[in-house]
């Protein structure tokens, strides 16, 4: 699909035609760049839909400078539980034996071995958090599922799966605990009806509070 990039207000635009488009669309990215997906090829067009839709991107713009990132230096720290740790530290002991094995090292091959990482400490960490909250709330599941994912911190299936976001460990533990009661009290209701959250308020102290602190910060792209 034939792309271009144009700057609109001081930010970079990148533009995508596609014919096959009825409507045009914009994201605003993580690195505060704009796309604009579109049917049509003009430029113009593009530059006429941001100014028309110039309040909104504002606004987007600002939620975005507003949420904490999770960001580190790759090779020389770690993010554990809210707390940046050296890469020399024993809590990234397994991280660093990883990184020494590489025999090329390129950003793909680290950022693979960070996401190994935080998948073997989720699985580790949540295994044992699920099982407790489980437990105390009389709730049973079939499955416990860890990965890096873009849209969410967990999800739970109605078979009773229930899939969390690796990159929950970069979070506070009382962020975590938040997504693991969450996603457990899906399985009594699939929903987030008022019955829903109340059942959350009963196991997550100040629930309220902390769903605000955790949809402050930027998910993993």
């Amino acid at each position: 699909m034939p792309t271009s990039k144009i700057n609109f207000r001081d930010y970079e635009v990148n533009i995508i035609c596609n014919p096959c488009l009825k409507n045009s669309y914009i994201r605003i990215n993580p690195d505060d760049t704009i796309t604009v997906k579109t049917p049509y090829r003009s430029n113009s067009f593009a530059l006429a839909f941001l100014e028309e839709k110039r309040a909104w991107v504002e606004k987007q713009m600002q939620k975005n400078a507003m949420q904490e990132k999770l960001e580190i230096n790759l090779e020389d720290e770690i993010l554990l539980f809210g707390e940046r740790y050296s890469i020399d530290a024993s809590e990234a002991e397994f991280l660093r034996k990883k990184l020494h094995r590489l025999k090329i090292s390129s950003h793909e091959k680290i950022m693979k071995c960070y996401d190994i990482f935080y998948k073997e400490q989720a699985r580790e960490y949540l295994t044992k958090r699920t099982e407790y909250f489980a437990s105390i709330m009389k709730l049973k599941y079939k499955d416990l599922k860890f990965r890096k994912m873009k849209s969410r911190w967990g999800s739970c299936s109605s078979l009773g799966v229930l899939t969390f976001n690796s990159e929950l460990m970069k979070l506070e533990k009382r962020l975590v605990d938040y997504v693991v009661v969450h996603e457990l009290a899906h399985l009594v209701h699939m929903n987030h009806s008022k019955n829903f959250h109340a059942l959350v308020d009963v196991y997550i102290k100040d629930s309220k509070e902390v769903r605000k602190r955790l949809k402050a910060v930027r998910i993993a792209t």
